[in-house]
């Protein structure tokens, strides 16, 4: 028996140091500051700012719905006793919003991406002639900011500037080489979808999508967004009838030809109303979730430029 226990108990302090160092949030397996992100769009942002000087851990994989996502009980746990957590905000992640709350009442030092952006709210690019009942059934700040590559620029360095003083461990010289230089490119990017837009006459920037996404955008790039196949920022809101056989008529009136479907929602609506306008195009956007590794919107600046193309050619002349 004695013999047994000095075999027992080097074993079970072995564990238990193993466990200690499982709960560790504040590094990662190699030593590292973890950084833990809700979308997998900031996720990918982060990424580039922090380098290899830090961890990220995204809780959403490619292809979530953020309005619908929910957490793993494991996930629940990373996000309640992160070091840090980098979220959207303004409602964006709807299912994870008592979760983030929680986190942040055990402490954890939180960062709204879209706090750092000039926000717009829900319905300021509805076409004039809307039902102002159908299309203004939500209210609150918009927060798709990141269609827009100028603000998420202006994110970005908030974001970086936000890890820097509160992640222990993290070069900060390293952080704002990265972080330069990723807000660069996301800078060039903005040229880049203006350029590619200017190809579309401003009579035509008419803008008809799954749902209220793509505001910012619009506003960045003077798009007119005459409706939204489920008239809310939300993909849970749903679309009566009455609301879909008026949007028919104003895509008939405006001459309308695409709707933009997301990738990451079910297009099932999107088809119904191209069925019934008849001789109209649905192209599909990445609008809420990056895409796989292997597509052309694995990255962010990878979506934001192919829907931009996507964009320009189906509406440009």
């Amino acid at each position: 028996m004695r013999r047994l226990s000095h075999i027992i108990l080097p074993l079970l302090a072995w564990v238990l140091l193993g466990s200690a160092c499982g709960d560790d949030t504040d590094t990662g397996a190699d030593g590292r500051p973890t950084v833990v992100v809700t979308t997998n769009i900031l996720g990918d942002v982060v990424t580039r700012l922090v380098g290899d000087a830090a961890e990220v851990v995204t809780i959403m994989p490619v292809g979530a719905d953020p309005h619908d996502f929910q957490a793993s009980a494991r996930q629940v746990d990373a996000i309640r006793s992160a070091n840090v957590l980098i979220v959207n905000g303004a409602g964006f992640e709807e299912g994870l919003l008592d979760v983030i709350e929680g986190a942040e009442s055990d402490g954890v030092a939180t960062f709204e991406a879209i706090s750092a952006v000039p926000t717009v709210e829900f319905g300021e690019h509805d076409h004039d002639d809307h039902d102002e009942d159908a299309d203004h059934d939500h209210e609150g700040d918009d927060p798709h900011f990141f269609t827009d590559p100028a603000r998420m620029a202006l994110a970005a360095e908030a974001i970086a500037d936000f890890l820097i003083a509160n992640v222990d461990g993290l070069d900060a010289e390293a952080v704002e080489a990265t972080a330069g230089t990723y807000v660069a490119e996301l800078e060039s990017l903005d040229a880049e979808v203006e350029a590619l837009v200017d190809r579309i006459p401003a009579g035509d920037r008419i803008l008809v999508t799954s749902h209220e996404v793509f505001g910012y955008f619009a506003e960045r790039y003077g798009f007119e967004v005459v409706g939204a196949v489920i008239p809310g920022g939300s993909t849970t809101d749903g679309a009566s009838a009455g609301a879909l056989a008026e949007l028919t008529a104003t895509i008939e009136a405006e001459g309308v030809d695409a709707i933009f479907a997301d990738t990451s929602s079910s297009s099932e609506l999107v088809e119904t109303l191209a069925d019934e306008v008849g001789d109209i195009e649905v192209v599909e956007l990445l609008s809420e979730s990056l895409g796989d590794a292997d597509s052309d919107g694995a990255t962010y600046v990878a979506m934001i430029r192919t829907n931009a193309e996507r964009i320009a050619a189906a509406l440009g002349s």
